[in-house]
């Protein structure tokens, strides 16, 4: 009697400890600023979705309880405490975007965009905007921008010191709106008035170039994974087989990644069968993808890579290693070896969150290692973007030798 008495004495203050718990939880949510509520919802989207369950071997939820007392004047307050709770994943991957920088992202990866259609980057010698090329058929190609042309000016502000996202975000608008670009070729400077328009991204860049050997080599050159790329892709290889390539080349370097779907479609462009990818998250579930169909073409191929070679380039590049259907030449690739989701947050921003890691067909984790090329080929540090797929470019070089290697020892 006495034992169950103290049973459910025991239950019983359990019950109200619970209960008080439950309270205590429930009266900070309902007294949360809008400032706290967006803290809140980030801490709970890394702690359902994190792919490393210790949290970096930190206390998540104490964290929690020392981020939500912090000063919360306005909201780049609260982007930046937001930022250094995420920090302290110590994973560069998993960041706050803030709502410009967040459409600047789905822009790149969705194939259209609403601009004037030029892809550009910082000159690190002049630290001015630098076009790397204008996008065909774009209102920036029809008004005759070029490669290699210097942005001075967006609607008479200087380009001066402004990053690659806010000069895009400057340059994108509505449709039929205008903007001006003060644009700097050599020693001369102009004066541009765009028409703002839907632009689709093509990323891929095709063409066949014929041998002094016969050899007919289809050149493709992949910038991104985005929404378009398979698609794209998938059209000219199609085009090249039908006139007459025997040999690939497909260029992945300077490719940061994207979209991991089209990575795996892309690999299934060249593979019949086998594995592509296993993806590990966080409870250890191993997931795969595999290539379900028939290749586009069983021509030889060479794939370059370099470090700037990252994430979906690298499980292309892995996939092919590893099933032995390319070779690859170039440099070690940067090694990102983690899946990352994005998430809608109530302001307008968005959340990057590391939710998995993947592994080659061989189950390597390249992770901070990269891939190792079956041909290492440094480039000449004087390279330049103009250069690519030309005879300064010891890599492609190196790509056309193999070709001819592989027919030597065939004729033997």
């Amino acid at each position: 009697m006495e034992k169950r008495f103290i049973w459910v004495r025991s239950l019983t203050i359990v019950g109200l400890s619970i209960a008080a718990a439950l309270l205590f939880l429930a009266a900070p949510a309902l007294a949360l600023t809008e400032e706290q509520k967006l803290i809140n919802e980030v801490w709970r989207i890394i702690d359902r979705g994190y792919v490393d369950p210790t949290f970096n071997h930190k206390n998540w939820w104490a964290l929690r309880e020392k981020y939500l007392k912090q000063s919360l004047p306005n909201r780049e307050a609260t982007y930046g405490v937001i930022s250094q709770m995420l920090a302290v994943l110590d994973d560069p991957f998993t960041r706050l975007l803030k709502p410009d920088q967040y459409r600047s992202l789905q822009t790149s990866t969705s194939g259209e965009l609403t601009g004037v259609g030029l892809q550009i980057a910082l000159d690190m010698e002049t630290k001015r905007l630098k076009v790397i090329s204008p996008i065909s058929g774009s209102p920036a190609a029809k008004a005759g921008i070029l490669a290699g042309d210097s942005i001075l000016e967006i609607d008479g502000v200087t380009t001066e010191g402004l990053s690659l996202d806010e000069a895009a975000e400057k340059m994108r608008g509505t449709i039929g709106s205008h903007v001006m670009l003060t644009v700097k070729r050599e020693t001369e400077e102009r004066e541009f008035d765009l028409v703002r328009a839907r632009v689709e991204l093509n990323p891929v860049v095709a063409e066949l170039r014929s041998q002094p050997n016969g050899l007919k080599v289809g050149y493709l050159r992949l910038s991104q994974f985005n929404a378009n790329a398979a698609m794209e892709l998938g059209h000219a290889i199609a085009s090249l087989e039908k006139n007459g390539a025997d040999h690939y080349i497909l260029d992945l370097r300077n490719n940061p990644g994207g979209l991991l779907n089209a990575g795996i479609e892309i690999a299934r462009l060249w593979l019949d069968e086998g594995a592509i990818v296993y993806t590990v998250n966080r409870q250890g579930t191993l997931g795969s993808f595999e290539a379900t169909g028939k290749a586009l073409t069983h021509d030889p191929l060479v794939v370059l890579v370099n470090q700037g070679t990252a994430s979906a380039s690298e499980i292309l590049a892995g996939a092919l290693q590893d099933n032995a259907r390319a070779t690859i030449i170039g440099e070690k690739t940067f090694g990102k070896g983690l899946i990352q989701s994005l998430f809608d947050l109530s302001d307008g921003s968005g959340l990057a969150v590391t939710v998995a890691k993947y592994e080659t067909p061989n189950h390597t984790d390249i992770n901070r290692l990269g891939i190792q090329p079956d041909r290492v080929v440094p480039i000449d540090q004087t390279f330049t973007l103009e250069q690519i797929g030309t005879e300064a470019d010891r890599q492609y070089q190196a790509a056309i030798a193999a070709f001819s290697d592989s027919l030597v020892a065939g004729a033997k």
